[in-house]
């Protein structure tokens, strides 16, 4: 298998965890014989202060060239800190997400069952908890028409769908529904908002196609509660790009940390893998950062875009192995945890890696 995989570290924590994604697809390579190229580019506030650009074309050029890309995380404390800067990073986020298509976040609540002390959510609550959620990522009020007033006292996000977006990202949801528990649930508004009426109205008709398939809709505010209260309730859930920005952030908290969940954005093309994590900069290069979502994004573009389970398998193993042996970074320990093994973003990079091995 040869593939031509593009890392853009891009911002804070994201340059350190973004290496050990890489150097878990490169051990990959050499113990199945596969043959990675790799590429690095930037992104945010970091192809700012060289390019003046968030997401400069040579960075974009690349990413079309290649197979699949591996993300770390943008952002910067000054851009939260000063609102009324024009050029921001997240802007080459969202423009990589609109140019290559990638429509569809799936984003994997993976739960490990040693990690069940580390959320804030009872363990028998949590136990058995799988989701997969699809958010859309190219509509809604991200990608709407912004305006504020000459006054600068009124401001308005238009929240837009067309039918085809959201056609598109449900059957793609009804479509890995059908791989798993054949449970669907899809999030909306649609008491309140023209747009979630679309939605629902929308998924509906998709639904006919897929009669294998149990569909339930839920606002919301209901599925925030639900989702705490109950998270077994739910298998594929289906949502807009707001809510589902929300949900997901919400559901960090099932597998204990941030530091723990990766996604993966696709379309019908080249896909773009990432920990949902931030840039964390008040923590970065102080080797505090988790790897294993980095590590976790390698596994999830290993099954999805290079089509090799077994390989992908591999990695999540072996950060399960790490953590069935107790090895632990800052954000995931507990009062439980052995010190000895709570462990920095290199030792636990290191760790993982030669359990790869």
């Amino acid at each position: 298998m040869k593939k031509n995989i593009l890392v853009i570290p891009g911002d804070g924590i994201g340059q350190e965890v973004t290496q050990w994604g890489k150097a878990a697809l490169e051990q990959i390579a050499k113990n199945f014989g596969h043959e990675f190229t790799f590429d690095e580019a930037l992104m945010g506030h970091a192809a700012i202060e060289v390019t003046g650009n968030p997401l400069p074309d040579e960075t974009l050029e690349k990413a079309r060239r290649s197979d699949a890309i591996l993300f770390g995380a943008i952002g910067h404390a000054m851009y939260d800190n000063d609102p009324s800067l024009k050029v921001r990073p997240e802007q080459g986020l969202l423009k990589i997400r609109k140019e290559l298509g990638l429509y569809a976040n799936l984003r994997p609540i993976l739960l490990f069952d040693e990690l069940l002390e580390a959320s804030s959510i009872k363990a028998h609550i949590l136990k058995g908890t799988d989701i997969l959620f699809f958010r859309e990522l190219t509509g809604d009020v991200y990608f709407g028409e912004k305006s504020r007033s000459e006054d600068r006292n009124t401001a308005s996000d238009l929240m837009i769908y067309h039918r085809y977006e959201v056609e598109r990202i449900a059957h793609k949801a009804y479509q890995a529904a059908q791989q798993r528990s054949k449970r669907l649930c899809s999030v909306d508004k649609a008491n309140v908002l023209e747009s979630s009426r679309l939605w629902r109205e929308t998924v509906q008709e998709i639904a006919k196609q897929y009669p294998d398939v149990e569909t339930e809709h839920m606002f919301i505010d209901n599925a925030a509660m639900q989702l705490i209260k109950n998270p077994k309730k739910f298998d594929v859930v289906l949502t807009a790009n707001l809510f589902g920005d929300i949900l997901t952030d919400e559901a960090s908290q099932i597998a204990g940390s941030m530091g723990m969940l990766a996604s993966a954005s696709v379309g019908d093309g080249v896909g773009f893998y990432e920990p949902i994590h931030g840039s964390a900069h008040d923590i970065a290069g102080k080797n505090l950062a988790n790897p294993l979502a980095s590590i976790l994004s390698a596994a999830l573009m290993l099954e999805i875009s290079i089509g090799l389970k077994e390989e992908a398998t591999v990695l999540v193993n072996a950060v399960d192995k790490a953590l069935k042996d107790g090895y632990r970074t800052g954000d995931i320990a507990d009062q439980n945890t052995n010190a000895a093994k709570v462990l920095g973003t290199q030792e636990m990079g290191s760790k993982v890696l030669s359990l790869i091995k």
